[in-house]
């Protein structure tokens, strides 16, 4: 999640990118920074690429992402659920470089007024720009899109790899077993 300034507030842009091709699978964009704003980029990704269990998900440490709801909705897809450490942002780099993108290539490029005139904006420059003609030097410098269309020649399917992952209990969990344990 990162923040963007209107004129007159502040507003929350969550994204979902596809850490294999850079794809930016889906966003949502809010005015709070409540686990329902990435919750619901989370089920736009989830409707538009149908993830088969075992599906690695990758996040900084956020209160909203290790939230009760968005943490159970990945569970419910049999996500395997990865942070992270505390202090290391280049262990979601790619995201982190997503986020330095489209801030210096389209949000500070222009003034904002709206939060409509820029969801329409991010939306352009996500669909139209980033995924399909801005190219990567990590991607054999083909776009996002290229990239996926080569692989799934190649292959038949996309490659998929999986990566150290975290197994991080929950504030529920954490007061259940503080409760059973203690004595009075």
């Amino acid at each position: 999640m990162t923040y963007i300034r209107l004129r007159s507030e502040f507003v929350y842009l969550a994204v979902v990118l596809d850490a294999f091709s850079r794809r930016v699978v889906a966003w949502a964009l809010g005015r709070n920074l409540l686990a329902s704003l990435p919750l619901a980029a989370l089920e736009k990704a989830i409707h538009s690429r149908h993830p088969q269990p075992g599906l690695v998900h990758h996040s900084d440490r956020g209160t909203q992402y290790a939230s009760n709801d968005y943490v159970k909705r990945l569970e419910s897809i049999g996500a395997v659920i990865s942070m992270s450490r505390p202090g290391r942002p280049w262990e979601n780099g790619r995201c982190e470089s997503f986020v330095k993108t489209l801030k210096q290539e389209e949000i500070d490029a222009r003034p904002y007024t709206t939060m409509e005139d820029l969801e329409q904006h991010i939306a352009e420059f996500i669909e139209r720009v980033y995924n399909k003609v801005r190219l990567h030097s990590a991607l054999d410098y083909l776009s996002p899109e290229q990239f996926e269309g080569r692989q799934e020649q190649q292959s038949g399917v996309m490659s998929s790899w999986l990566p150290a992952c975290l197994s991080l209990r929950r504030h529920e969990e954490i007061v259940q077993t503080q409760s059973v344990g203690s004595s009075a």
